[in-house]
């Protein structure tokens, strides 16, 4: 674009910044809101000068760009939470991982005394999360041995571990079938 293009261009977009104002705040209702609003139409309209066409409706072409701009920012903006005063991010917490990472090693440690049996009971339904059908085809045993297997490995787990409740895991969800086997779920 020539000097007196750009000139010409700048001058069209000055003129219409009232009624970008005005079709702004009908759209999101906020004058702060509208006039950021512009101002992104006005840097888009901009970028893009070159793919305006000369003699086409700059008017219809602006007012096009800021409806998408402000389309795309509803869209951006549906799955974010205003927490202005700060109250939400207060509640957030994060427990610390060294709890975790030692309960994950007193498990370990306290599967390791278990027998074979009970070991691959457990992991099969409780890690693998193999039906306890499948579990007694895969071990060669009926299912009421796989079940009782299971249910004595979890018993010497809980009184090795000293844990009388699954809360006291630490673990936030107990869908998990890991946690929901070992904790009796």
């Amino acid at each position: 674009m020539t000097d007196g293009r750009s000139s010409d261009m700048q001058d069209q977009l000055a003129a219409l910044i009232p009624n970008l104002r005005a079709f702004a705040r009908s759209v999101c209702g906020n004058a702060d809101h509208a006039d950021d609003l512009v101002q992104e139409t006005l840097v888009k309209a901009w970028r893009y000068r070159a793919s305006f066409a000369a003699g086409s409706n700059m008017k219809a072409w602006l007012f096009t760009i800021l409806r998408n701009a402000y389309i795309s920012e509803r869209r951006k903006r549906k799955y974010e939470v205003h927490d202005h005063d700060g109250l939400l991010s207060q509640q957030l917490s994060v427990k610390g991982e060294q709890p975790g990472h030692m309960d994950l090693l007193d498990f370990s440690k306290a599967f390791e005394t278990l027998p074979h049996d009970q070991r691959e009971a457990l992991l099969l339904i409780g890690a693998e999360g193999f039906s306890y059908e499948d579990a007694a085809l895969m071990c060669g045993c009926a299912v009421g041995t796989i079940k009782s297997r299971v249910n004595r490995a979890r018993a010497k787990l809980t009184e090795i571990m000293g844990i009388e409740e699954a809360v006291e895991f630490g673990a936030e969800d107990f869908s998990h079938p890991t946690v929901r086997s070992v904790s009796g779920g």
